[in-house]
């Protein structure tokens, strides 16, 4: 029998394979279709290479104001930013693989299903193990009338595979990687209408933040919010349809999110219960199902599909795997950026998840903030959430220049338990963007109980030590 069999070789896969080689050769790695994970292959690595080229070119919109000349003769080739793409991605995806190649006879590829809890079967042929970490990751979702439509109806699996881009293009669904596509699309020079049945863009809750973020977005395609978008094809192409809109497009990028790889696994084997998704329960701090040995980590459980969430979780699931108990472990504060510009983010609690009547909110736009006047990246804003009652950073929601970095300084903070006035007492050089942090934390602690006149007050903050995540 052996130790552990580890489904799938993504990035929660590779994670529990780190974890349980290092106490064990007696396992097994399963993996079905190509290697490398999903961020290297399809994700964030090859579509910040393309977000790059975009913004790169986009610049030359703001040379004049530089006292740069001879902007209107610069071009674009596109082909050639999509060979530089697949350059990179090939060598990220290189890089991930280095971690299978020395396993020999302990790395099969095939299709693997659950028969009991501690079985696995795999191309007809049964594997035992003590302990088994199920991270099959995920796929794109394409409803499927969508699926018949040809090659030019695509998704993120697709699209760094092309070798041109349509000269006009749809996006369907504006969560995180439809705006950094729709984004880059627009910024190489192609025409890009899109299409989100919600009213908010990007994940993002506070309607502050969704005004900053709509306006900064909008002006570089046609948006169409609040409507179902439908396909259809043409003669010359495509027409999408949402309310009373029409448009005419040469290809369609379908981003409606990712589903766990979870379908003919074997779940339903297990004995415990499952959702209308057929989804079963998993601890977070334990990526249990239940109390059986069966770890369920990475996008397959369908909690966050980010990368350093998924590693974290393979972890966990790697360790508890091979242990001699089950260990609980603490997540990290919630953390997520997409890179459209100005960037947005959402740190700790998110504005939904607030009781705003106990909850100090602190703002501040960008719109003369003179660091970014500088760069002329002056637009979007701030909002931070504090506990009333003793003044704990809780969370915070963005669009802002520089953004991928304020929002890790703010889950710095938040995962350090620290307090509105003791950020306040930090040092922020001049000029620099992050002084509209600071001015956020001002307008915060102005409904926050007093203390002194001075940011540099010497006076206790009333709140707890902190007690850890």
């Amino acid at each position: 029998m052996l130790d552990v069999i580890i489904v799938g070789a993504g990035t929660a896969g590779l994670a529990a394979l780190r974890e349980v080689s290092k106490r064990t050769d007696n396992f097994l790695l399963v993996n079905h279709g190509p290697y490398g994970t999903t961020c290297a292959r399809v994700g964030c690595m090859p579509s910040k290479a393309m977000i790059e080229a975009a913004n790169a070119f986009h610049r030359r919109e703001k040379f004049a104001e530089f006292g740069i000349s001879g902007a209107e003769r610069l071009a674009i080739d596109i082909p050639a930013v999509m060979r530089r793409v697949r350059k990179l991605r090939d060598g990220f995806v290189n890089g991930t693989l280095e971690t299978t190649d020395d396993l020999g006879e302990r790395s099969i590829q095939g299709l693997a299903r659950l028969v009991a809890p501690s079985t696995v079967e795999v191309e007809g042929q049964r594997h035992e193990a003590r302990a088994i970490v199920l991270a099959t990751g995920s796929r794109p979702f394409v409803p499927a009338p969508w699926r018949t439509l040809g090659r030019r109806v695509f998704t993120t699996d697709d699209l760094f595979d092309l070798d041109d881009l349509p000269r006009r293009l749809a996006v369907i669904g504006l969560g995180a990687i439809g705006v950094e596509i729709a984004q880059a699309a627009a910024r190489l020079g192609v025409e890009v209408t899109a299409f989100e049945l919600l009213e908010t863009l990007a994940g993002i809750s506070d309607p502050k933040v969704n005004v900053a973020v709509l306006a900064a977005f909008g002006r570089e395609m046609t948006l169409h919010l609040g409507a179902a978008a439908e396909i259809m094809a043409t003669a010359a192409g495509f027409a999408v349809t949402a309310g009373d809109t029409r448009v005419e497009v040469d290809g369609v990028l379908v981003a409606l999110g990712r589903r766990p790889n979870v379908q003919n696994l074997g779940l339903e084997t297990l004995g415990v219960p499952l959702d209308d998704k057929g989804m079963p329960a998993v601890d977070p701090q334990t990526m249990q199902i239940g109390d059986l040995p069966v770890f369920l980590a990475g996008d397959a459980n369908g909690r966050s599909a980010i990368l350093h969430e998924a590693a974290d979780e393979g972890h966990i699931a790697g360790l508890n795997a091979v242990g001699p108990t089950i260990r609980r472990f603490p997540r990290r504060t919630s953390l997520g950026i997409v890179f459209i510009e100005p960037n947005v983010a959402s740190v700790g609690r998110r504005f939904a998840e607030l009781d705003e009547a106990t909850t100090a909110i602190g703002e501040v736009s960008f719109a003369r903030h003179g660091r970014a006047q500088m760069a002329q990246t002056n637009e979007g804003v701030l909002r931070v959430y504090a506990d009333k009652a003793n003044g704990r950073l809780l969370g915070a929601e963005l669009c802002a220049p520089a953004g991928e970095h304020l929002a890790h300084l703010l889950a710095l903070a938040v995962e350090g338990g620290l307090t509105v006035r003791q950020m306040m007492r930090m040092p922020f050089y001049h000029p620099v963007v992050e002084e509209g942090l600071r001015a956020a934390l001002r307008d915060a602690s102005r409904a926050l109980a007093s203390c002194g006149d001075s940011d540099l007050a010497d006076c206790l903050d009333s709140a707890e030590p902190p007690s850890g995540s």
